[in-house]
């Protein structure tokens, strides 16, 4: 069973809570809310969206680095690492 799929519950609730901050994002520029408190906001939502990649990149080492089924897991998985953080770094 994949990692993910064990931690969905949570994931999914890190997901609901990440998706009321960029709601309260929305709100916040239609009620036309000062920049610092936009900034503020944004600031929160970039905070969740990067604790959720760290834990997400956690466990995909712990289970495809660090712990893998066989050599060609292990491989596969640090390709998928290396990609995930070009990507991630843009």
């Amino acid at each position: 069973m994949s990692h993910v799929i064990k931690e969905k519950a949570k994931l999914l609730a890190r997901v609901r809570r990440i998706k009321g901050q960029v709601e309260a994002v929305e709100r916040a520029l239609e009620a036309e809310l000062g920049c610092a408190d936009v900034l503020q906001l944004v600031a929160s939502v970039r905070g969740a969206v990067g604790g959720l990649t760290a834990e997400l990149m956690e466990d995909h080492i712990r289970e495809h680095v660090l712990h893998p089924v066989d050599a060609a897991e292990r491989q596969r998985g640090g390709d998928e690492l290396i990609d995930v953080i070009k990507t991630y770094l843009k």
